[in-house]
């Protein structure tokens, strides 16, 4: 009771619209923020901090609404620069002293680096906060009739679809099942059924391998996967269902199989050979040292131009037209542009960002990201990224099975087995290091096809899965499923999970098929879990509350990992909840003055009500 009590009790501000009056403002732009002060936080007066041309000043918020229980301060700062930095002090309680920054309050002084942040850069396409990804691997996914009548590449070892994947190392990356294109479109219905609107792709391009990383070539689709001609019926018959299609590649490094490479080192022509980074040897630099694939070199101004700035290349080619992608991910994104003291991250991000609104302004990118992405997500490139650090990581440690702790992505450790308040922590203080519409048009992720299975993450009880799809669904952000997440696919480690779709129904988890879809619904039905803000309202060990809201809705989240007593939450500061719809799980209930939130074992519960 108490933990849920003082997190209400405190003084709020997030970056949603309910506390930014204008989330996309241009330069020199005026925007009002406001701050929202429960009475018993006994605060007497509020200023806004600012940093414009990194020098600190202070700006007097005025008392907006009053309440019974709380009061709105309000204050007009300018956007003098392209990133707006800005935390509250607070004169009054405690100790007459207190700042309100992303992390919330703190009675000493804290670092900038939580700071909030708004940026006048362009703002991410209208409607991608909203989306529900599901990525494919297309030769795992589904296996249209057509493709018995392809051609088996030469590196493939062909098996058959139910056939185990074979770990080997001399097998595991050519192991070839023959999923395509024209597979996914004949299973849009289920995406459908699931609520799915956004299909994102693995690599389609021509390869060595079944992961196809390694593409030779970004000119064409792979044969093997149906050609062009499937692409183009894949997000036809996407777009006619209202869905959108992402692609995925790598601006990093690219395959082996480029003429250059086949050729004598002499007979490489001088732009060509400067497309690739070179070692005091005169070797190639191959990424991670894989040597089918060397590393690019945006030193070369060709290079940029060809990827980022012809029509042909792989950038807005395949985003161009009728039926283009929808937006790319990018592969190993934070690597993009980087070796030893070359450091092109950034301005390679803010290319591919200006050249893909030119050629459709609507497409969304996103750049994969494992590990502290906060310095490379400032607004201005990424539009979002793959959320491991600030999403992945820390569900699971609060969920990974006592019994079973997969190592995360090369880590030497395994991962740990955490309470609630760490989960808390962590998720606060990565949205804290970034603007709040990066977060939104972030993935959230509980595994991909890089990782361990969130089914087998959480060993034998499939109900955690149900806590992990709760705060997939629930929290701000992109959610992202790997395909067969929702009817309970297994694996070990991202090879081991790279299975094929099962198709037949008897082998799938149909009561978490319906735990995704409720879920799914619940969110597409609640603008403020699509784009709310969130305050915490409690977290102990097996069980975390929070609120999403917007100006016009709010909605309660109560996520359980494992029976537990009661959590008694005030209601004071809960305006209209007694009007709350039950959108999932249990009914709400109510008391004088307060609710109680109980689980019998792993669940999720959601309210949504209008605000007064």
């Amino acid at each position: 009771m108490s933990s849920s009590l003082d997190l209400l009790s405190q003084p709020h501000h997030d970056g949603s619209d309910l506390y930014v009056s204008n989330s996309a403002p241009r330069l020199g732009e005026t925007v009002i923020l406001r701050v929202r002060v429960p009475h018993e936080a006994d605060i007497t007066a509020v200023h806004v901090r600012l940093t414009p041309d990194a020098e600190p000043v202070f700006v007097d918020a005025v008392v907006e609404q009053r309440t019974d229980t709380e009061t709105w301060w309000s204050a007009e700062v300018v956007c003098h620069n392209p990133v707006t930095n800005y935390r509250f002090i607070l004169e009054g309680g405690p100790s007459g002293y207190a700042w309100l920054n992303g992390t919330g309050v703190h009675l000493r002084d804290v670092p900038d680096a939580a700071d909030f942040r708004i940026v006048t850069y362009a703002a991410p396409p209208a409607g991608a906060g909203g989306a529900v990804v599901y990525q494919v691997f297309p030769d795992r996914f589904a296996r249209s009739a057509a493709a018995d009548e392809r051609p088996t590449p030469a590196w493939a070892v062909p098996a058959d679809w139910e056939e185990p994947v074979n770990l080997g190392h001399d097998v595991i990356a050519w192991q070839l099942f023959g999923g395509d294109l024209d597979g996914v479109v004949e299973r849009l219905d289920h995406l459908e059924k699931l609520g799915v609107n956004t299909v994102y792709l693995t690599p389609f391009f021509p390869a060595r391998s079944n992961h196809r990383y390694d593409a030779s070539t970004f000119a064409a689709v792979d044969p093997v996967l149906g050609g062009d001609e499937a692409l183009a019926r894949l997000t036809e018959a996407a777009h006619a269902r209202g869905m959108r299609v992402l692609g995925d590649f790598t601006t990093n490094h690219t395959g082996a199989a480029h003429e250059w490479f086949e050729k004598a080192q002499a007979d490489v022509t001088s732009d060509e050979r400067g497309f690739y980074l070179w070692d005091e040897d005169g070797d190639y630099v191959a990424w991670l040292g894989v040597k089918s694939l060397p590393k690019l070199n945006y030193d070369s101004a060709e290079l940029r131009r060809r990827v980022f700035d012809d029509a042909d290349g792989v950038v807005r080619k395949w985003i161009s037209g009728e039926h283009g992608l929808d937006g790319w991910r990018v592969d190993v994104a934070n690597m993009t542009g980087r070796y030893r003291d070359q450091d092109h991250n950034q301005d390679i991000a803010r290319h591919m960002r200006a050249a893909m609104a030119e050629a459709r302004p609507d497409a969304l990118l996103v750049g994969e990201h494992c590990h502290d992405f906060t310095r490379d997500a400032v607004g201005d490139g990424w539009h979002g990224v793959m959320n491991y650090a600030g999403f992945t990581r820390p569900v699971w440690t609060w969920l990974r099975d006592t019994g079973y702790a997969p190592k995360f992505l090369g880590s030497p450790l395994m991962v740990p087995r955490l309470g609630g308040v760490s989960v808390m922590e962590t998720m606060r203080e990565f949205t804290a290091l970034v603007p709040f519409r990066t977060v939104q048009h972030s993935f959230n992720l509980v595994g991909s096809h890089d990782t361990t299975r969130v089914r087998t993450l959480v060993g034998e009880d499939a109900r955690q899965v149900d806590a992990a799809a709760g705060l997939l669904f629930t929290m701000p952000g992109i959610p992202m499923m790997t395909y067969g997440d929702e009817i309970g696919m297994r694996g070990d480690f991202g090879e081991d999970g790279r299975r094929p779709m099962p198709w037949d129904e008897s082998r799938w988890d149909h009561r978490l098929l319906d735990v995704y879809r409720g879920l799914i619904a619940a969110r597409t039905s609640s603008v403020a879990l699509r784009e709310g803000g969130l305050r915490w309202v409690h977290a102990s060990d097996d069980a975390l509350v929070y609120l999403r809201q917007t100006g016009a809705e709010t909605a309660l989240v109560h996520v359980a990992r494992a029976g537990h007593g009661p959590v008694t939450v005030s209601t004071t500061h809960l305006g209209g909840i007694e009007g709350a719809r039950t959108a999932y799980g249990r009914n709400l209930a109510l008391g004088e003055g307060s609710m109680e939130l109980v689980a019998d074992g792993p669940e999720v519960s959601i309210w949504v009500w209008p605000n007064p």
